[in-house]
């Protein structure tokens, strides 16, 4: 029985246990945070937020059907038991961790400055050829979202796929204790959370707190073409992936078919083979190179991996392709480094059309910003991009970049609404246009108003 009680979580989190004698015991499976997504049977976990308190919306819950509350208050008429704990927050963390160490199955843990979450995706869809998968959903990454996850293990599951994100150095330490992954991927250590992590060594630094919390016997798979990654030494095996001769699993003769799908041969140890990513980007086979590696290591075979590959699908915001009847549209607005950036542009330089880069600021690159912006510029124009169009403060150092480099058509506009109006001057029938920001520049706004022409 793996099942969570009332009775279990008050144990576990040093609470004090309220209600009847008769529910001290029912079955609680799964935990949320947000009273609108209670299932029956749930654990509804009080937060108090900014914006809202979750302990005003505990009687929603058990309208809903939560089996039980977790809180910091006490709960007037409750209409079922809850736990009352100091801090909802760590109580959480500590069942999660709790819960994690119930399940004797293999757990991925994986982190990186670009593509964490579409090479979780690929990775899940590559092991559910074989195993009954649980995977990160959604953005719960962070220090509430992933106990979130790992208390939704259950009996059905055989693998589990968490996505761990980090801002800060202690985190990953804090995340890594709760889900103690038997593999860890890293996909990269790039620019991004720079303003508190100081440069890329700082990123690695931040990032690889997650082996102090491994088995000696679990796996590191990194990304070999990422110079940072190559030389660190994990203190257990290491297995390297990308398209560098030296890497133990090797991507080669990476084709695009239009935005439809790209193929990618994968060399390694075992044999050769090729897989086919129904999506857009050249930029996927990286995440298909990590998902060869795990479900190598897992017993998925090569045609397993073939096969669940073409189930992956991508998520939200990240390079969605929508043909409008007038142009393609690759909405890439979920969020924005330089990283990120030259990949999307690298992608976007392989369609036949013409290729036109709407790109906002990208945030919290500290003090090295403008020379990552220009430099950005610099790179749509040597990647061949036709039109560049360029929003934001930050994002007229983009402009300076790729004029610089040799760019010929470019606009750079201060404010959204100037650059939706001159949109329809900008923008021909058959481009192919890729808009990208950081997430809180809000350029779902634009990619609506190109969707719109």
């Amino acid at each position: 029985m793996k099942h969570l009680t009332p009775q279990i979580i008050a144990e576990v989190t040093g609470g004090r246990y309220v209600g009847s004698e008769s529910s001290r015991h029912c079955r609680v499976a799964g935990a949320v945070r947000d009273n609108r997504d209670v299932k029956p049977g749930n654990l509804f976990v009080c937060i108090r937020g900014a914006r809202a308190d979750g302990h005003d919306f505990a009687g929603s819950a058990f309208e809903y059907g939560a089996a039980c509350c977790l809180a910091e208050r006490a709960i007037p008429e409750a209409k079922g038991p809850y736990v009352l704990v100091d801090s909802t927050l760590e109580s959480i963390k500590t069942l999660g961790a709790y819960h994690r160490l119930r399940f004797d199955i293999p757990i991925i843990g994986i982190t990186g400055s670009v593509g964490k979450t579409t090479s979780k995706e690929m990775i899940a869809a590559a092991l559910g050829a074989k195993f009954r998968v649980l995977k990160t959903l959604e953005n719960l990454n962070n220090e509430l979202g992933v106990p979130l996850m790992l208390l939704s293990l259950d009996e059905r599951h055989e693998a589990a796929v968490i996505e761990m994100g980090i801002s800060d150095f202690g985190e990953m330490g804090r995340l890594a204790r709760m889900v103690r992954p038997d593999i860890f991927v890293i996909t990269i250590i790039g620019y991004s959370h720079l303003k508190e992590l100081g440069d890329l060594n700082g990123v690695l630094k931040a990032k690889t707190e997650a082996f102090a919390f491994m088995d000696p016997q679990g796996v590191a798979v990194v990304n070999g073409d990422d110079d940072l990654l190559w030389g660190f030494d994990p203190g257990m095996r290491k297995i390297t992936y990308g398209f560098m001769p030296r890497n133990d699993f090797r991507g080669e003769n990476v084709r695009n078919e239009g935005t439809d799908a790209s193929m990618c041969d994968i060399a390694s140890p075992a044999g050769r083979y090729t897989v086919r990513i129904p999506a857009y980007g050249s930029h996927l086979a990286h995440a298909a190179l990590s998902a060869a590696v795990i479900g190598n290591l897992l017993g998925v075979t090569d045609e397993e991996i073939c096969s669940g590959v073409l189930s992956y699908a991508p998520v939200g915001s990240r390079a969605k392709v929508t043909d409008t009847g007038h142009i393609t549209l690759i909405d890439d607005c979920y969020n924005s480094n330089p990283n990120s950036v030259m990949a999307a542009l690298e992608s976007l330089s392989t369609l036949p059309a013409r290729r036109v880069a709407i790109l906002g600021d990208m945030l919290n690159l500290g003090s090295d910003s403008d020379r990552m912006h220009f430099e950005s510029g610099a790179y749509a124009a040597r990647s061949g991009i036709d039109s560049l169009i360029c929003c934001g403060e930050k994002a007229a150092l983009i402009y300076d970049g790729y004029i610089s480099a040799g760019g010929k058509a470019a606009r750079h506009f201060q404010t959204k609404p100037e650059l939706t109006a001159s949109l329809p001057g900008l923008i021909e029938k058959g481009d192919a246009v890729l808009v990208k920001a950081s997430n809180s520049m809000k350029f779902d706004e634009i990619a609506q108003a190109v969707r719109n022409l």
